[in-house]
């Protein structure tokens, strides 16, 4: 049998130690038991107090992480080891390419280095190792901030700083919005064709400037950056900007600044304060306005003065004469303005032209201001009249020599590109405060004034007289009523006959345009066709008598043809030859029944326009007459500048025939004169038997006047010429010549 060996006790060798200490343990005196059960409870609550400790660590760490979520910016905590620790939703975001290698733990080195292999950092092309190894000196080394551009076009600002056991806490902002704001600045800062300049507002340096500021300026971009603003402005002691502001935008004001080269300019100027480099900025839109200005002072000039001779216009003479008479009334002074007009201006352009009438008005401009004061005003009122103020003066005799004086500076010859040039002038006077002291009623009456100097004797002046403001009252009346005449068509045509001279039978009738007033009867046509031809009304008339006088022609018997006058200025207008038309074709004239009268006066004009209107009127077949013929500026030129049909010799030539020799020499003149021609001669204001004789014995082919008939209404005229025909048609062929 086997020796007994030793019984097991199921510990092993290295279990001895500890049961002897349990053993020791059970042989401590029971006393001992207490203090043991002391420590073990203290660990349990440090126990617990660092569970707890770890619960509100988590809870800090879970509100941090709340926290830093709302934050618009990108936070990344990193650890000595640039480890990540936490990081925001906003950081994952902008790195949403990387955003899967974040980790507690992770190396922010790893996660770019990753981002640089997708594409994720186009800055890296190429030198991968380098850029990262850049990167990642930054984040350890941290200083300014600067800007990471991602491949998607974003730009990343990084602003990093290290913390006390040498972590690092960064923070990152999209500013890609900002950029392209910046962008866009940048080009229509640059580019913009408008001088533009970026000035600090602390000491107003010039920061920047663009291409058209430096070359508007002619200075340097690095000339610019050593000035201020205040070095540019020519007169202004303060800033552009300083003032009153809207939406930090400054209203254009006009500045004068001074170029490189010292010329200055007139520049309108906005404002609107910014940020320029990190730095209080305001940007200057510099508007060139110099032409403008220069443009706005001759319209200013043109709006007050006369453009051919430079003196001032009827508004400044107004502005001055209400100044200068304010004056009067507080000293009792007396003032006199003169109105001057060139006698027969017109004459000079038709006969010289144009141009040598404007040189004539500068020069008749010279001499008059060369024989006025100082302190006398001058201007010019229209065409051919001007305006004098004259002060200082004590009695009318003061004005009249001033007026004499003036005449006769007019008066002497004007030599005008060779030509010897002699015109006369009248005055008119009007004295204040005798005769207003307000600057338009005195203006009227100095107009007034020139008008009667002008009728009545020509060359001289004469003062305002109170009659003249009635009889101007009663001529602007006359143009009142006449213009609603017209419009209500009250006007009518009168027919004086045209007898044959032979035979006595009526030829035709000239139609005399005639007002029948319904409150003053029938007015003179010597009151209205003036008046009708001042204001430009005669066109009107002229056409309106013209229809009518072929409406009533029209019933007529067919070898009776009616002569209609024409004024001049009905030429003028250029629709003349439309209006004849017009008028034939509503009424069924035949063209060879119609005979416009036209005078000397017309053809003085030598107008390429008159003559080609009349060879077309002509070629219609409407004949053309010659009214008035020796009273005017008579010309066999004339008669050869073009093919009358009738030659009307004026009645002044006409009365007292019988007695007057010269008289008879110049009608046997006239009428051989026509018969070379063949053209018909009419005789006008026939009124005696004696004249009438002698008219006939000079072979005269036709004649008008009251010896024959009256001017009659169209039904008048229309019994005598049905008289006309039953004599004619009953075998009666004696003298017809008084049957009218």
């Amino acid at each position: 049998m086997p020796k007994d060996r030793p019984k097991k006790t199921g510990l092993k060798a290295s279990h001895k130690p500890r049961f002897n200490r349990a053993r020791g343990v059970a042989k401590t005196p029971f006393s001992a038991a207490p203090r043991s059960i002391g420590v073990i409870g203290e660990l349990a609550r440090q126990r617990a107090q660092a569970d707890a400790a770890i619960v509100d660590a988590r809870k800090s760490h879970e509100r941090l992480r709340e926290a830093i979520d709302l934050l618009p910016q990108g936070i990344v905590f990193l650890d000595a080891e640039g480890r990540y620790i936490l990081w925001n939703k906003k950081y994952a975001e902008i790195y949403n390419r990387s955003s899967d290698q974040f980790a507690p733990g992770a190396r922010l080195q790893d996660t770019i280095r990753v981002g640089v292999e997708r594409g994720d950092y186009p800055e890296a092309l190429g030198r991968e190792d380098e850029w990262i190894a850049e990167r990642v000196d930054k984040m350890f080394h941290p200083g300014e901030r600067h800007e990471q551009k991602l491949a998607d076009g974003r730009v990343i600002l990084i602003e990093e700083r290290l913390t006390e056991d040498g972590g690092v806490v960064g923070l990152r902002v999209d500013i890609t919005e900002l950029k392209q704001r910046e962008a866009s600045f940048r080009l229509l800062f640059e580019s913009n064709p408008v001088p533009m300049i970026v000035c600090a507002l602390a000491d107003e340096r010039i920061l920047s400037v663009n291409d058209a500021a430096a070359e508007h300026y002619g200075y340097t971009r690095a000339e610019f950056e050593k000035l201020t603003i205040r070095q540019l402005q020519a007169f202004e002691a303060t800033p552009p900007w300083v003032g009153e502001h809207v939406a930090d935008e400054q209203a254009a004001r006009t500045w004068k600044h001074v170029k490189a080269d010292g010329e200055l300019i007139d520049l309108a100027i906005y404002s609107r304060q910014l940020v320029y480099n990190e730095q209080p900025a305001v940007m200057l839109a510099l508007m060139d306005i110099t032409e403008r200005k220069r443009a706005e002072m001759r319209l200013a000039f043109m709006a007050h003065h006369d453009s051919l001779t430079g003196l001032p216009n009827r508004n400044l003479l107004r502005q001055r004469l209400d100044e200068t008479l304010s004056h009067v009334r507080r000293s009792g002074e007396k003032l006199a303005v003169l109105f001057l007009g060139i006698d027969n201006f017109k004459g000079v352009n038709d006969s010289l032209g144009h141009e040598i009438g404007d040189k004539l008005l500068r020069g008749v401009a010279r001499r008059l201001r060369s024989s006025l004061r100082e302190e006398d005003a001058l201007a010019r009122l229209n065409s051919d009249e001007f305006a004098i103020i004259q002060t200082g003066i004590h009695r009318p005799e003061d004005a009249a020599l001033l007026a004499r004086r003036l005449l006769d500076a007019i008066g002497e010859t004007f030599l005008l590109d060779g030509n010897s040039v002699v015109i006369g002038a009248s005055v008119g006077i009007a004295m204040a405060p005798g005769d207003g002291d307000e600057s338009e009623r005195l203006l009227k009456n100095a107009d007034m004034a020139l008008s009667r100097a002008k009728n009545d004797t020509r060359g001289n002046f004469s003062f305002f007289e109170t009659g003249m403001d009635a009889k101007a009252q009663a001529r602007r009346k006359i143009e009142n009523d006449l213009r609603a005449a017209i419009q209500d068509d009250q006007l009518r045509p009168y027919y004086q006959p045209l007898i044959d001279l032979k035979t006595g039978r009526i030829t035709g009738c000239e139609a005399l345009v005639r007002w029948p007033h319904p409150e003053h009867g029938m007015i003179s046509p010597g009151e209205f066709i003036p008046v009708a031809e001042d204001t430009g009304l005669i066109n009107a008339l002229g056409a309106q008598i013209l229809r009518r006088a072929c409406n009533d022609a029209a019933r007529w018997p067919d070898e009776v043809r009616v002569a209609v006058n024409l004024s001049p200025l009905q030429f003028r207008v250029g629709n003349l030859l439309s209006v004849v038309m017009d008028a034939l074709k509503q009424s069924g004239l035949p063209p060879r029944r119609l005979e416009l009268e036209i005078t000397e006066t017309l053809l003085l004009e030598k107008s390429n326009q008159v003559l080609a209107t009349l060879h077309a009127l002509r070629a219609l077949g409407v004949r053309i007459s010659m009214d008035d013929f020796g009273t005017g500026y008579s010309s066999l030129s004339y008669l050869r500048s073009f093919p009358f049909d009738k030659i009307k010799i004026d009645q002044s030539f006409v009365r007292d025939l019988g007695a007057n020799r010269d008289a008879q020499a110049i009608v046997s003149s006239i009428i051989n004169l026509g018969m070379g021609l063949g053209v018909t001669i009419t005789a006008e204001g026939v009124e005696t038997e004696e004249e009438l004789a002698c008219l006939r014995n000079e072979g005269c082919h036709e004649g008008q006047g009251f010896l024959f008939s009256r001017a009659r209404p169209n039904d008048e005229i229309i019994q005598l010429l049905r008289a006309q025909a039953m004599t004619l048609n009953g075998g009666d062929q004696r003298d017809c010549a008084q049957v009218a």
